[in-house]
């Protein structure tokens, strides 16, 4: 990273402190589905070993151990600040009267695009099944608000999917749990991936949702997991990289396509996490790109009350998969205000919501 371009961030994110706290929100709410790298607590009632309401997680948070897979703020709440939404965005188990209308995330550790993945940990709540989270919030704001302010609401609001990475790490590559990798080779999965994730995305416009941020895959083969399964020596496994690319290229190919296509005003914008190599952040302040910051057991998650590292600031990873807080937010900043069209394309998601 170029040294411009971190004073760059660091004036960014100076402005945009200032930004989240005076003036209007930017939308209305924004609704979150996705996996791991999202959840804000939906896992923490369900019987499976894919939660995080335990110390170390959570230990910069300001509550706490929330549920969320992180030392502290997750990128959907920077996001959240940077669009002046004034408020948390609560995972749908916890929602209350009108605290849906600034959103709800609805997303699931270990969670996938495919129903299956995840589930040798235990239930989650896969892609399928927070669409149909969603349809029970809708007849919430009904019956609050009325059919057409509802509708108006809906079509203001901020759609933030950020899926695909657990399709990955627990599902093509465990093949003792799931036989996909032997079904399909990688150019199919990502296929079948690519078919299912656009019928979810139909089902929400035809639920009234027209402004979506795609958040595709990063590095997994990057990922202190990765790295311990196949003990590279601090190398990536550029297989997974490769077989996450073939993903990522057909997401932002559907972008293309919907934006293409209007369906009744609607627009769409992709963000590439696989976009830079991660080694290279490391004059950006983030000098520890291939451990994790706690210590980790079997499940790539943190070792419950454990004492994590002292320098988490410098660190890419919370635990073997997860990112710190600090990395969350140089990630939201790329997405919210970034202009690199590698990264965001084709518009980032400050010039999204205005649309």
């Amino acid at each position: 990273m170029k040294s411009w371009l971190l004073v760059s961030l660091l004036l960014l994110g100076a402005m945009l402190q200032q930004y989240c706290v005076d003036g209007e929100a930017q939308v209305p709410g924004l609704f979150v589905f996705g996996g791991t790298l999202s959840d804000h607590g939906n896992n923490n009632n369900l019987r499976t070993r894919a939660k995080s309401n335990y110390m170390p997680y959570g230990i910069d948070f300001s509550r706490g151990s929330t549920g969320r897979f992180c030392n502290g703020k997750t990128q959907v709440d920077m996001i959240a600040e940077f669009l002046r939404l004034n408020t948390s965005i609560p995972p749908f188990q916890n929602t209350r009267g009108s605290d849906i209308l600034k959103g709800v995330n609805y997303a699931s550790g270990s969670a996938g695009i495919r129903d299956e993945t995840g589930t040798h940990l235990g239930n989650n709540i896969n892609f399928r099944r927070q669409i149909a989270n969603h349809r029970y919030t809708i007849l919430r704001i009904l019956s609050q608000i009325g059919y057409n302010r509802t509708l108006q609401h809906l079509r203001q609001c901020l759609y933030y999917v950020h899926i695909g990475n657990n399709d990955y790490i627990y599902n093509y590559y465990l093949p003792q749990f799931y036989p996909t990798s032997r079904i399909f080779n990688t150019e199919q999965f990502a296929q079948g991936l690519i078919n299912r994730y656009s019928r979810y995305i139909q089902d929400l416009l035809i639920l009234g949702a027209r402004k979506f941020v795609f958040v595709s895959p990063g590095r997994i083969g990057c990922t202190p997991y990765a790295l311990s399964m196949n003990r590279t020596n601090g190398s990536c496994v550029e297989e997974m990289n490769a077989a996450t690319s073939i993903f990522n290229d057909k997401l932002r190919s559907l972008v293309d396509r919907l934006n293409n296509n209007t369906f009744d005003g609607s627009t769409f914008m992709f963000v590439n996490n696989s976009a830079r190599n991660l080694g290279v952040v490391a004059t950006g302040g983030f000098t520890v790109t291939n451990a994790s910051c706690c210590p980790t057991g079997t499940d790539l998650l943190c070792d419950p009350n454990q004492t994590p590292c002292q320098n988490r600031n410098q660190h890419v990873f919370w635990d073997k998969f997860v990112f710190t807080e600090n990395f969350n937010r140089f990630l939201a900043l790329l997405a919210y205000n970034g202009s690199n069209r590698n990264f965001v394309y084709p518009v980032n998601i400050s010039t999204l919501v205005q649309s």
